[in-house]
């Protein structure tokens, strides 16, 4: 199944979950795509004892899942795409949306 999750939070323990679903989901042989949008394009190198997101993300991505970034978000908090969570647009998030068969947001 193709699954698209969009991630609005750097809240610690939902984003960990988020990326902890796509990891599973990318295991059990599902396509899964990952979009950031707000506050969640500060997930990269987001770190805690309990929820290491960075953790989770970079399996997600060593288990060939995609993560795009949100282009305007990141440019708000005058920062960067990089290789694991490139720049992306809007209009790719409306791509991901129309390619997944499901759409989970967290």
């Amino acid at each position: 199944m193709k699954l698209g999750i969009i991630l609005e939070t750097k809240e610690l323990e939902k984003a960990w979950n988020a990326f902890r679903f796509a990891v599973t989901a990318r295991k059990q042989g599902h396509e899964v795509k990952v979009f950031l949008m707000g506050e969640a394009v500060e997930c990269e190198g987001l770190t805690h004892e309990k929820y290491n997101v960075d953790e989770q993300l970079k399996k997600f991505v060593a288990a060939g899942g995609e993560i795009l970034a949100c282009g305007t978000c990141l440019k708000s908090r005058q920062k960067e795409g990089t290789e694991a969570c490139p720049l992306a647009t809007m209009i790719d998030c409306i791509k991901l949306v129309e390619w997944a068969e499901k759409v989970v947001t967290f």
